[in-house]
């Protein structure tokens, strides 16, 4: 019986929050998913949205998926903030929270079975797949416009010529 309550234990460790299944479920779209991890006291964060550059993606990209989820931040969503920047107010648009704490050992290391240590960080899913990860600060919107741009293709490599040394 021991046993069973620590496999039990365990178990509730791993499971995830209903922001976590949120995700995990919507990431399996053969639409391009942009899961952006973010809290509203970072200042990294803030500077991103400062720059408009979440607001123009957004409005640019209306058939990418964006889930704004913020993390370390006691369950908060920080919906006014990305209600001052317009970020709510787009169709394509989710905000979630995760109901981890902020600070101390408790704090989430991982979210939708990624490692996590550092927001912003900016994970580009299609079909299930993640395509790009961008794990340490502020993207810069070009590249992630680029990013975009290449995980539309299929990736597949078949029947292309492999490259030979000299």
């Amino acid at each position: 019986m021991l046993t069973l309550g620590a496999l039990l234990a365990a178990t509730s460790l791993c499971a995830e929050s209903p922001a976590e299944e949120k995700v995990l479920e919507a990431i399996k779209s053969s639409d391009l998913s942009v899961v952006h991890l973010w809290a509203p006291w970072c200042s990294n964060c803030q500077a991103e949205l400062k720059s408009g550059g979440w607001l123009k993606m957004a409005k640019e990209n209306p058939q990418v998926k964006f889930y704004f989820v913020s993390i370390w931040n006691d369950g908060e969503d920080g919906h006014a903030i990305l209600q001052k920047f317009q970020i709510t107010d787009q169709p394509n648009v989710t905000i979630l929270a995760d109901p981890g704490p902020r600070k101390g050992d408790n704090k989430i290391k991982q979210f939708a079975r990624m490692p996590l240590s550092w927001i912003p960080t900016t994970w580009i899913y299609k079909g299930g797949d993640l395509r790009y990860a961008l794990n340490y600060g502020e993207v810069r919107f070009p590249v992630l416009q680029q990013f975009l741009e290449d995980s539309k293709s299929e990736w597949s490599h078949k029947g292309e010529p492999s490259i030979a040394s000299p």
